[in-house]
């Protein structure tokens, strides 16, 4: 059934037992070989792709650029990220010859939330703002979602399964079953670069005015109970 790109372009929403079919083939793979066959499963100009190039973001996005070079990649540019983060993320698409688009909010949208200081007394808001509405305007251009997401950062994510659906778009997370331990042996077996705030304790990377070190995601929106941007809720 998904065995060719026509087949499943013809589709805009999947069954519940068309999701299980795909996440039990996909299970038994290597993530390099789940991204291999989504290519073959999808046509590319049906796949989104998106990272923060944020802690180890290198780990996806080598393997996409060994699968796929001519995968786009969007980066939400809020305007409020780390330097070095900017850095990083030049340091990658230089790196692995990435094709990336960087998108965000409507200029006074974003102005709004400068002047407001909207991060300080409704985050939710301001992440709606700056990450979630800018990714709305081109989801809708896709039928499929690639990220990096992997069961241990959070509870929610602690549920996820490779292929989720998720309304108007099914997202893939080729990384999700994937342990701390072998992202951190597959990062020293192919010596990919870390985000620069990983060695001053920083393991998950967002806005500045949100961010401070921490362990997994729990430094993220200054240890308040929030653990996530609502982009992957």
């Amino acid at each position: 059934m998904f065995g060719t790109s026509q087949n499943v372009q013809s589709l805009r929403s999947y069954t519940s037992e068309e999701i299980e079919a795909l996440n039990q083939r996909y299970r038994a793979l290597a993530p390099i070989d789940r991204i291999k066959q989504l290519y073959i499963d999808f046509d590319i100009a049906d796949v989104m792709l998106t990272s923060s190039f944020a802690a180890t973001s290198a780990f996806l996005l080598k393997l996409v650029s060994d699968a796929n070079p001519k995968q786009e990649v969007f980066f939400i540019d809020t305007g409020y990220h780390f330097e070095d983060t900017l850095k990083y993320k030049a340091q990658l698409e230089a790196k692995y010859n990435l094709n990336v688009t960087s998108i965000s909010a409507l200029k006074e949208e974003h102005e709004f939330t400068t002047k407001d200081e909207t991060w300080k007394k409704n985050p939710d808001f301001c992440c709606s703002i700056n990450k979630v509405q800018p990714l709305e305007t081109i989801k809708k251009k896709y039928k499929i979602w690639m990220s990096g997401l992997m069961k241990w950062q959070s509870d929610h994510r602690s549920t996820l399964d490779i292929f989720e659906d998720r309304g108007t778009i099914l997202k893939f997370y080729p990384l999700v079953d994937i342990s701390k331990e072998a992202r951190d042996a597959f990062i020293k077996t192919h010596n990919l670069p870390f985000h620069p705030l990983v060695a001053k304790g920083y393991h998950s990377i967002g806005c500045k005015h949100c961010t401070v070190p921490g362990e997994d995601r729990s430094g993220r929106w200054n240890n308040n109970p929030k653990t996530e941007c609502g982009l992957h809720l």
